[in-house]
């Protein structure tokens, strides 16, 4: 098992994203963002949800506003480098509504999920579990349901959808969401427990 784990990190370390020590840093960091704005909490996925809390929408269209045009141009630059996934409709629009449908119920996403099982959350792990199982069922139903996707549209990206002025799209795009974020309310929601316990203080 210890092997098997260290492959796991050599096999990262190998893949040209950087030094296993820059992941770790980056990965420590991103944990720590996390818990900073408080967003693995599931009060704030459901809040989401319900269009009772903004934190996590302010969080990602700022993150994916900014990153957007950090790692556009860093591609640019020949300092990183992504997989295009080919745009398939019928699993992309089934596997969003069952993403949402989960996330809505677990209060949890693939990238809070990890910060709270550090936590100790016990109902977070048996979820990542049954994620894993989930992730399983999938490989080896794949060859049947790949049929139900529907046609393979190609690696479509924004950007190159407008040949010619990608750069100036992809800063439209990056600052476009941005701004959403800063114009999005500061909205919380509390469940009725916290709500009790802020009327009686």
């Amino acid at each position: 098992m210890p092997e098997r784990i260290y492959h796991m990190f050599e096999t990262a370390a190998g893949e040209g994203h950087g030094s296993l020590a820059t992941i770790l840093f980056i990965g420590f960091l991103f944990g720590a963002i996390i818990q900073w704005a408080r967003v693995d909490k599931f009060e704030k996925i459901a809040g989401f949800a319900m269009l009772e809390d903004m934190t996590v929408p302010k969080m990602l269209f700022f993150a994916i506003g900014l990153a957007s045009i950090g790692l556009y141009f860093m591609i640019e630059a020949g300092y990183a480098h992504y997989h295009i996934k080919p745009v398939m409709l019928g699993g992309l629009v089934t596997g969003a509504i069952l993403f949402g449908i989960a996330m809505a119920i677990f209060g949890k996403c693939p990238g809070t999920g990890p910060v709270s099982i550090a936590e100790g959350r016990i109902d977070v792990l048996v979820g990542a579990i049954g994620g894993i199982f989930g992730g399983l069922f999938f490989t080896v139903a794949y060859p049947w349901i790949k049929p139900l996707m529907g046609p393979d549209y190609g690696k479509i990206t924004l950007a190159n959808t407008f040949e010619g002025y990608e750069s100036l799209i992809v800063l439209v795009y990056g600052i476009l969401l941005v701004a959403v974020a800063f114009m999005l309310p500061d909205k919380e929601y509390l469940d009725p427990e916290d709500n009790e316990k802020k009327a009686s203080v």
